[in-house]
């Protein structure tokens, strides 16, 4: 396997190739609570983007462009033996986003993935490489996994379909001036507050990068919480107050990196 991985490292982080088990988080996810990812303009991963590869003996062949991709297959899901782990386009993964990933289609980009067994529909964004298994056409994040109702099953038969940002129906976010945060003292605001949980890992030495890197850019309170009878360590921002700019604050976290973090009541 680590002769495996070392092969893979300028392709992959390896998350679809292990065969040891895997399983959902140790806590219950309302995967309907999670936002969609929201189609914008990115730019093509220097990393994972091979014009072909090889796993276990099988050529596999990365599509220049996802303009107009349109494929039906099964999907898979992976999550808590990869989460934290990075994906080929060296983001942490995070089984809590709505992400997946693809063996052709070019990363980053984003898809609309549709459950043909029950018609539930998302929008994902696929920034890793994967499944590769036979007759699998995508690896979903656990919580994408949920929202599509086929968690519990473990697969589904699907229809992936690619997006671009002009075919977004939600309102693209005006791009934000990043701001130099400076040392101060956070206040605690008035009235009912909330939080945002934007990943969680196994190791807290993890957990504290993240927070050393978000507290580069933003200017709100990161703190990491531990999960009672547990060793996940959750990378959390607030509390944040209900009229706080939202949209402001979820733009400068895609800037560096985070997407689709959970809206936590306090």
């Amino acid at each position: 396997m680590s002769t495996l991985c070392g092969s893979l490292y300028l392709l992959s982080s390896c998350s679809t190739v292990s065969t040891d088990h895997d399983g959902p988080p140790p806590f219950e996810v309302n995967a309907e609570a999670i936002p969609d990812a929201v189609p914008t303009s990115v730019t093509k991963s220097a990393y994972g983007n091979a014009p072909a590869y090889t796993i276990h003996g099988k050529r596999y062949y990365v599509l220049p462009s996802a303009k107009g991709y349109d494929k039906t297959g099964v999907a898979s899901w992976y999550g808590t033996k990869f989460h934290g782990h990075l994906t080929s386009t060296r983001e942490p993964y995070n089984m809590l986003a709505m992400t997946a990933a693809s063996p052709e289609l070019p990363i980053p980009c984003f898809a609309r993935v549709t459950n043909l067994d029950n018609g539930k529909s998302i929008v994902v964004k696929v920034n890793d490489r994967g499944p590769f298994a036979a007759g699998r056409i995508m690896d979903l994040s656990y919580a994408a996994a949920k929202k599509l109702g086929y968690a519990a099953r473990g697969t589904a038969h699907v229809r992936v379909t690619s997006l671009l940002p002009d075919m977004n129906p939600t309102i693209q976010l005006a791009a934000v001036p990043r701001a130099t945060p400076t040392p101060t003292q956070h206040t605690v605001p008035r009235g009912p507050t909330y939080y945002l949980q934007v990943a969680a890992f196994h190791d807290r030495t993890h957990a504290e990068r993240l927070k050393a890197k978000l507290n580069q850019h933003i200017t709100e309170p990161v703190l990491i919480t531990q999960l009672h009878g547990t060793r996940l360590y959750r990378v959390q921002i607030g509390p944040l107050a209900h009229n706080h700019d939202a949209n402001g604050l979820r733009q400068r976290l895609h800037e560096v990196g985070v997407d689709n973090p959970m809206r936590i009541l306090s």
